[in-house]
């Protein structure tokens, strides 16, 4: 492979990884202990909020009334969309029943988890896309109670909007609390909630180390890292729409890597001259992270020809992945490692960011190499059983034994023995583990 760096990232996500499982390990600690006395200590220290912590049918209702009609109908688009989706991946998940071997059946059922929790970010930016995201997926996999947790602000509360979308897409209950606090109290069953079986949703590193210790008492999503993304361009692609795709991206924060790789020096130059002008038209607060971003994170790499442009991508194996590339079916079968792939230029990752109906919660730093993104498979567990007649045992049980024995388990291979004895006494059978 002969890439060219037209543009290196000076720093990686790794070059920022800083020490909170210390101090999010403290509070959990703490918490666990202290239960809802300890919570609402930590939400009074954090997010500086001392308002009713569960949301009641009223207060739902006086929030939701805040959000503009506009707005509400923007959100139920995106949520009718996400839905639709959502029920067509869940009819991809069957129950099966197959007959191994003649007299012994083995199935397959699908059963959602009892109770999830749904992390909405509302800090710097109010995330109501994240609601709709992780609340909707888990009512469509039939989870029987969805908790939405979402920080506060001060004296004000949850961002109304967020309260009108996590009520609208299905949440039992709204928790104002944020941070490790939220977390743990979505864990730990507080405030009368069903402890939760899995918690999803993306958040700062805090939110992040907490579900990375508490994974294993339940389950998560995936451990996240800063959002990244990729663009895949060659010659007919336009280098302005390519430029806003990548300060989009890079406004997310000022670690999210992003990245172009192309086999066009020209575009890739005029893609490299462009974004900075666009990042200074940005508005103050996001002109920040993308000044940061494209600075310190961001890389343009010039390739040879396609193949090499693929491979590389698949080495990077981003959260997002845009191809703007002519014949777009090669790359839809060429390439297989990223979170969520929007093919062509009339797409984009703020489509699936918002609206389109495809999850937004997705694998960051490089985990597209072996795990998909948020579905409604996340939100099941797929169990086996089986059945089988005496006759139908029979050849199972003496593969059993003789296994057992071989690896040294008697008490595996005497299982097996004490059927063969009982269902067929007239016979005699070689368990020996040696011919």
């Amino acid at each position: 492979m002969t890439i060219e760096y037209l543009k290196k990232a000076p720093l990686t996500a790794e070059s920022d990884a800083s020490d909170t499982n210390k101090i999010v390990q403290t509070i959990l600690d703490e918490i666990e202990a202290g239960g809802d006395v300890k919570a609402l200590e930590y939400a009074a220290k954090f997010d500086k909020y001392e308002g009713p912590v569960l949301l009641s049918q009223e207060d739902i209702a006086a929030a939701s009334a805040q959000v503009p009609d506009r707005l509400k109908r923007d959100i139920d688009f995106a949520h009718a969309n996400v839905k639709r989706f959502a029920e067509a991946q869940r009819s991809t998940l069957q129950d099966v029943e197959v007959e191994v071997v003649p007299g012994l059946v083995a199935g397959q059922r699908t059963i959602p988890v009892s109770a999830a929790g749904c992390y909405v970010p509302g800090g710097r930016y109010s995330h109501i896309a994240s609601a709709i995201m992780t609340v909707t997926t888990a009512k469509v996999a039939g989870c029987d109670h969805i908790v939405a947790c979402s920080p506060p602000r001060p004296g004000i509360g949850i961002n109304p909007a967020i309260v009108y979308t996590a009520h609208k897409c299905g949440a039992d209950k709204i928790l104002a609390m944020g941070g490790v606090q939220g977390v743990a109290a979505m864990t730990f069953g507080l405030f009368g909630l069903p402890k939760a079986n899995i918690l999803v949703g993306p958040g700062n590193q805090f939110v992040a180390e907490a579900k990375r210790i508490l994974f294993g008492r339940v389950g998560i999503d995936m451990i996240a890292g800063p959002t990244d993304s990729l663009i895949l361009a060659d010659k007919t692609a336009d280098p302005k729409v390519v430029a806003a795709d990548l300060v989009g991206q890079a406004e997310h924060g000022y670690n999210s890597p992003v990245w172009l790789v192309t086999d066009n020096r020209p575009l890739a130059e005029e893609v490299m001259r462009l974004v900075p002008e666009l990042i200074d038209d940005l508005p103050e607060v996001n002109r920040d992270n993308a000044t940061a971003a494209w600075r310190d994170y961001a890389e343009v790499i010039l390739c040879s020809n396609r193949d090499e442009m693929a491979a590389t991508s698949d080495s990077y194996a981003p959260e997002h992945l845009t191809v703007q590339a002519d014949d777009l079916d090669w790359w839809l079968a060429r390439l297989s490692c990223y979170g969520s792939l929007f093919l062509g230029e009339e797409t984009t990752v703020a489509f699936g960011d918002k609206a389109s109906g495809t999850n937004h919660v997705l694998p960051t730093s490089g985990a597209a190499t072996y795990t998909g993104g948020l579905s409604v498979h996340k939100f099941m567990k797929i169990v086996t059983w089986q059945r089988a007649t005496r006759e139908g045992a029979k050849p199972v049980a003496e593969a059993t034994a003789r296994i057992s024995r071989l690896e040294g388990m008697e008490g595996h291979a005497r299982t097996a023995d004490i059927r063969l004895h009982k269902y067929f006494p007239e016979e005699r059978f070689d368990l020996t583990a040696n011919d």
